[in-house]
């Protein structure tokens, strides 16, 4: 199963698991957000801290990818036009996952925090994992 973790309470985060519910029209991809057992779970799995993740983190049976590879991953895997993400790997590892930790870090700060986390709909919840 391939499993995007994110953080359910970022305004960014949410967005991107909105995009990824509709551009996924095979429905490849489950969630799980950090604020659930089954994320919680899945980020000790990877010694990440629990408190605060500061990444994307996204668990294949075969693997696990952080940060930009995670993102580049993910677009990759859904084909068609987003499989042009695999030009993202041209840029050095040095210099994007530095430029993505900081936004990851101040994330809240600079694009809002949700007040409460972000819910599926109806449609949805089967891809959502607890």
């Amino acid at each position: 199963m391939n499993v995007v973790v994110f953080d359910a309470e970022c305004l960014a985060c949410s967005a991107w698991v909105q995009f990824l519910l509709k551009a996924d029209r095979a429905k490849k991809y489950h969630f799980a957000s950090i604020q659930s057992a089954y994320g919680q779970q899945l980020v000790a799995n990877e010694g990440l801290p629990l408190d605060r993740l500061d990444t994307m983190l996204y668990v294949e049976p075969e693997r696990v990818t952080l940060h930009t590879n995670a993102i580049i991953r993910v677009l990759t895997g859904l084909g068609g036009l987003y499989a042009l993400a695999v030009v993202g790997y041209l840029i050095p590892k040095f210099l994007r996952d530095p430029a993505y930790r900081w936004v990851a870090r101040n994330r809240y700060r600079i694009l809002g925090k949700r007040k409460s986390c972000f819910m599926p709909t109806a449609a949805d919840q089967e891809r959502f994992l607890a």
